[in-house]
């Protein structure tokens, strides 16, 4: 069995008897997701000029999904110690909250910033905690 292949048996064995696990990684991804639309939608209002804002509209959400697959995702090329991780992924959740609320929703930034932090330190917990025996 390939090394992927046991990352991804592994993965799926832990899912068992653990299912607020599985629901809070599931709202991670989701989570990671409206990073990346609010970092779209922030890059494309920001500057002067079609060009400003189709190269910060596509350009803010590469270099965030560029940083998180290099440093933060769970295949990431280059392993951080837990504090690096959690540095890179204020920078781009964060970096989302912050362009929602420059698009002018400071009420949704603040709910969405508090979601990722307790999102992100429950996840932390789960990874930390064995599975319950079944």
């Amino acid at each position: 069995m390939k090394r992927d292949e046991r990352a991804d048996a592994a993965a799926i064995r832990s899912l068992t008897g653990r299912p607020w696990w599985g629901a809070n990684e599931l709202l991670a991804f989701v989570l990671e997701l409206a990073a990346l639309a609010c970092l779209c939608w922030w890059g494309s209002t920001a500057g002067d000029g079609l060009a400003v804002h189709l190269l910060l509209g596509i350009g803010l959400p590469a270099v965030a999904i560029a940083l998180w697959g290099t440093f933060a995702a769970p295949r990431a090329r280059i392993r951080l110690p837990l504090a690096g991780v959690l540095v890179v992924k204020a920078v781009v959740l964060g970096g989302g909250a912050f362009g929602l609320y420059q698009v002018g929703h400071p009420v949704a930034a603040v709910v969405l910033a508090v979601v990722m932090v307790l999102n992100t330190a429950l996840a932390e917990i789960f990874r930390h905690r064995p599975p319950a025996e079944t």
